[in-house]
């Protein structure tokens, strides 16, 4: 069934990335993968890592993580099981780090600064409103569009008026700009800045190399993705990488430099300056 009145494969392409942004963003599951990150562990170790999860809350949270097929839960003995990421967690995780690149320079500044895990958190949220997704495809894809447009191909099926509070709410996340009541809509600064997460996501979502990003239809840049600084949380305590836990980085987009453990810290680098006048989206 099509989600939206796009082109099938555009619809197609919307569905995958709603359905990955449904998986990574109900709280603590981005906390619980970073903590997964290594070596399987035991339920007793994961529980140290993520100490502020009560026994149900973690047992409900890693059987979901299983049957989306980012967790491998391995029983070795009656006695001894564990919990790993599977392949598709693993290529997942240099998603993350472009999360935090786009909220350091994008999302309104706290008074305290916050640590990268809680950047990611931010980022999908904003991702998951209702609609957000086939909005930013629209208006990335066709510049200014009217509420009546948008609602034509958004939500083909829905009254057309049914859009103004989808648009609203990115409007008041930051992401989409307007003049003003009955003026067309097209993206922000920091909406149109989303392509390496977007473009990645989707990679992810249809199975490919994440260097598929960079030649996205809507969100690619063919001439290779902005260059980042590379960000790090933990410089003094990067481990080396592995085949199996760190996946290689795409060319031509490429991931912060991140030690996922480091993900959790307050020690954050200097904020850049923001990309918005009025302090960024709002988290």
């Amino acid at each position: 069934m099509a989600l939206t009145g796009l082109p099938p494969d555009t619809d197609a392409d919307i569905a995958r990335v709603s359905q990955a942004l449904a998986m990574i963003t109900p709280r603590w599951n981005a906390r619980i993968l970073l903590a997964l990150d290594g070596q399987p562990l035991r339920y007793k170790e994961i529980a140290r890592k993520v100490s502020w999860l009560l026994n149900g809350q973690l047992h409900l949270k890693l059987r979901q993580l299983c049957d989306a097929g980012l967790v491998q839960r391995t029983e070795h003995t009656s006695r001894h099981v564990t919990y790993g990421h599977t392949d598709r967690a693993a290529a997942l995780l240099p998603v993350l780090p472009l999360i935090v690149t786009w909220a350091e320079k994008n999302l309104e500044k706290p008074e305290r600064p916050l640590p990268a895990i809680e950047q990611i958190e931010d980022g999908l949220t904003l991702l998951t409103r209702r609609h957000a997704a086939a909005l930013l495809w629209v208006l990335k894809a066709r510049g200014e569009s009217s509420g009546r447009s948008l609602a034509r191909m958004v939500m083909p099926d829905s009254d057309w008026t049914n859009v103004y509070p989808p648009l609203r709410q990115l409007v008041a996340d930051g992401l989409v700009d307007t003049d003003g009541i009955g003026q067309p809509y097209r993206l922000s600064a920091a909406g149109a800045s989303l392509g390496p997460v977007l473009g990645a996501l989707s990679a992810w979502a249809a199975g490919q190399p994440l260097r598929q990003a960079a030649h996205h239809p809507v969100w690619g840049q063919p001439e290779g993705m902005s260059a980042e600084r590379k960000w790090v949380s933990s410089p003094l305590r990067l481990p080396a990488p592995t085949a199996t836990t760190t996946p290689p980085t795409p060319r031509q987009s490429p991931a912060p430099a991140v030690h996922h453990g480091g993900l959790f810290s307050h020690s954050v680098p200097a904020r850049p300056t923001a990309a918005l006048p009025a302090g960024g989206p709002r988290r």
